[in-house]
């Protein structure tokens, strides 16, 4: 397989692929590349509607151009214990990646990923910039969108320098909000039983819809209550060993191969 950068070649076969309306996997399957770099190359580059190999390509270089310029590492604030900084970089980049997949924008996704990998779990404006090599008015504009969907929090640290930590309630807050919304899906399904008729057929698929998604609606709003303790518990050494135990399938050799 080979490694290294993508080629100009290559950009431009991504984009070919992406006109076609072939998935990621497949363009990354006729290149000989993982998908997780089709994925970020396209999501950091316009996206799979916006992508233009030549632009793509540019910009790649100027980014290098950049990095090369530098005088400080980005992960210069990480403790000296052992990690890969390149490991953790193109983690970092898997995760916000993920989060524009589910409907974030890039720099909003940045900045959450950054949040989340931090030790501490904070970072000043100053600290963002240098670590995402992003101007502070990307920063600004970022970080107020994160503060409105309150998946942030802003404090003073004791040089009275403001901190942008991360509320880790949000994962809590998502599942209830994904759970309302479901919620209020069900509601308007059921709306359109008695309009097109009990009997029908339409009606009937509307119904098991609804049956469906009020079940997992339920189900969300329980066990986000019952597990919100996890989100602030530390974990006892064996936990991660125990909890993988209980996985329905693994014990009998049920689950997929």
């Amino acid at each position: 397989m080979p490694g290294g950068r993508l080629t100009q070649h290559e950009r431009q076969q991504i984009a070919l692929g992406l006109a076609d309306d072939l998935a990621y996997a497949e363009i990354a399957r006729r290149l000989d590349r993982p998908t997780s770099t089709i994925t970020r190359e396209v999501m950091r580059n316009g996206g799979p509607t916006g992508y233009r190999a030549d632009l793509a390509h540019r910009a790649t270089e100027h980014r290098a151009q950049r990095r090369a310029a530098l005088p400080r590492n980005p992960y210069s604030d990480r403790p000296a214990d052992g990690r890969d900084p390149e490991a953790v970089r193109a983690y970092e980049e898997t995760v916000t990646t993920v989060f524009m997949h589910s409907g974030m924008s890039r720099m909003p996704a940045r900045v959450l990923a950054a949040l989340l990998l931090t030790d501490e779990g904070s970072l000043t404006a100053a600290e963002l910039a240098q670590r995402l090599q992003v101007s502070p008015a990307s920063i600004s504009k970022a970080v107020a969108f994160l503060d409105e969907q309150t998946m942030i929090r802003r404090e003073r640290d004791d040089r009275r320098r403001e901190r942008y930590v991360l509320d880790e309630d949000i994962w809590y807050q998502a599942t209830i909000a994904s759970a309302r919304a479901n919620a209020a899906v069900v509601e308007t399904v059921r709306q359109g039983v008695p309009i097109l008729g009990p009997d029908t057929p339409a009606a009937v698929r509307l119904e098991n819809i609804a049956r469906f998604l009020g079940f997992v609606s339920e189900g969300l709003f329980r066990m986000a209550d019952q597990a919100r303790d996890v989100l602030f518990a530390k974990p006892e050494p064996g936990d991660q060993a125990a909890e993988t135990a209980e996985v329905p399938g693994d014990a009998s050799g049920g689950g997929r191969g």
